[in-house]
């Protein structure tokens, strides 16, 4: 695998010292891990919609009025 770094780029990483290797593994693995979630949570969700059926239009405006304002705290504070 080869990885392109813009020449600014390159002379700031090389000039702080770096350790690009250990750095892309730590990000790449976080990053694997967090599509990991979304895809156990996205069968979670289709097993749970085949056993009890999608939810209806009373219950997505339940969830929005519940969620809604902790996902927008998270947006606006770079959590999400």
């Amino acid at each position: 695998m080869q990885v392109y770094l813009p020449q600014d780029l390159y002379e700031q990483v090389k000039s702080r010292r770096i350790k690009v290797s250990e750095l892309l593994q730590d990000v790449l693995r976080r990053e694997v891990r967090r599509l990991e979630k979304i895809e156990a949570a996205e069968r979670h969700l289709a097993e749970r919609i085949a056993e009890v059926g999608a939810p209806s239009e009373e219950d997505r405006a339940w969830a929005e009025q519940v969620a809604g304002p902790v996902v927008e705290h998270l947006r606006r504070t770079g959590r999400r």
